[in-house]
Parts: C-alpha cells; structure tokens; sequence
C-alpha cells in the first residue's frame, strides 16, 4: 500500500499544536502523527508532499485574490521548522507551482493506472473530488470515492464555493442545496449545464472558479468545461 500523505496538514497542525512549546514537541508530533498514519493505512511505502510557496501557485496567476484573505493571518511559529523536518526526515517532496493537493490527485491517479493500491492521507475535503481510497487520520476514517462521486463532488464545489481559498460560489447555495441540484445527475455535461444556470451563464466566473477549484489528476491539467457543452 502507497500511502500519500498531505503533509501540509501534518506540519499546521502539529505547530499550531505545539505554539506554547518548544519546537522539539511539534517535531514529536509530527513524527507520531506520519507513523500512526503508516501502520493504520498498512503502507510499506509513502510519499509526503508540501505546497510550493502561495506565490508560486499557478492559481495566483488565475486570480490574485485566490487565498488573499490568508495572507495577513500569522503562521504558526514553528511551521518552518516542521516543514524542514519533513523534508529532511521524511523526504518530503515540494509540489513545484502547485499545491499539495495537486500532487496527491496526480500521484492517486497514477497509481490507479498502474494498479497500485493507494490511498490519500489528509482531511482536506477538496481531495474528495479524487477517486480511490482516503483516509481521514483524524477522525481514523476510511472512504473510497468513485470517479461519478468524485466529479459530482467538484460540481457541487462549484455552487457552494470555498470561502477558506478565498474563493466565491453561488449566492445562497449551501451543501444541501448544491445537493438537491446535482443527485442523482450522472451525465458530466448535465451536470456542467446544471451548475451554469445557477451562474447565469457567466461562463468567464465559472471558468475561473473551476480552474481555481479543480485538483489536477495529470501533471499540468488545467480543468476546461466538458466537451460538447
């Protein structure tokens, strides 16, 4: 089993953790967090990926605004040294003008062609648009996400938005009601069609939104609207 691991999420949340500590807890931390993860998922290997620099996110060059609302909040005072330790510990790897996310998409994806058993790492709901399996190493959950699940997961991302990135979907459109819009629709291009009448035909936002929102499944994919719509 390949575990892919958000390492991301480790690093935040084991400095966060340790802010009232010395840096040598959140290093323990992120230590037992990555082995505990190991053993529950059963891997006999793994890969640890980190986002590159927010300003070298392609995204950032798609819409400035894109987690523009994050950049004045303050790290946690140990994040750096967390992120150095998995580079140097556990041989993280940097997603280069990506985020982690993107790297884990397109590792799941590749090993799925291949027919290597994976399974994703993280509590990051974005990466619930990815098929194969998930683990949550906070809530200890297993779910496995098919391809329809995961497209329609992306879909109904973009009628609610993701206002942590920064990032606006459709006025008044929540979970449920993103929901009620696309069960039960299998169709992609139904699907598109659907969500483009709650934007009122603003193909420009929509594009936008989607490329921002979409996580890669293939080195340098950028997410274009279904052919044929």
């Amino acid at each position: 089993m390949l575990a892919l691991i958000d390492g991301d999420i480790v690093a935040y949340r084991c400095a966060a953790s340790a802010e009232a500590d010395p840096v040598g807890i959140a290093l323990i931390r992120a230590q037992d967090s990555i082995e505990q993860m190991l053993a529950a998922v059963g891997a006999n290997e793994y890969q640890v990926w980190l986002s590159d620099k927010r300003e070298n996110n392609y995204r950032r060059l798609i819409s400035p605004d894109y987690k523009a609302n994050r950049d004045n909040i303050p790290k946690p005072i140990h994040l750096d040294a967390v992120r150095q330790f998995l580079l140097d510990e556990w041989q993280a790897n940097v997603a280069t003008e990506q985020e982690a996310d993107d790297a884990l998409g397109i590792e799941q994806t590749k090993a799925f062609e291949a027919n290597i058993k994976s399974v994703i790492c993280s509590i990051d709901k974005d990466l619930k648009q990815i098929p194969g399996q998930h683990y949550n190493f906070v809530k200890l959950e297993f779910d496995e996400v098919d391809v329809l699940t995961g497209i329609r997961y992306f879909y109904k991302q973009l009628l609610i938005g993701d206002r942590s990135d920064n990032i606006l979907g459709v006025h008044g459109i929540g979970p449920k009601k993103a929901d009620a819009a696309l069960n039960g629709v299998s169709h992609i291009p139904d699907m598109y069609e659907i969500v483009r009448s709650f934007y009122n035909n603003d193909d420009n936002r929509l594009l936008i939104n989607g490329k921002l929102l979409w996580i890669r499944r293939k080195p340098n994919e950028m997410w274009e609207p279904p052919v044929g719509t």
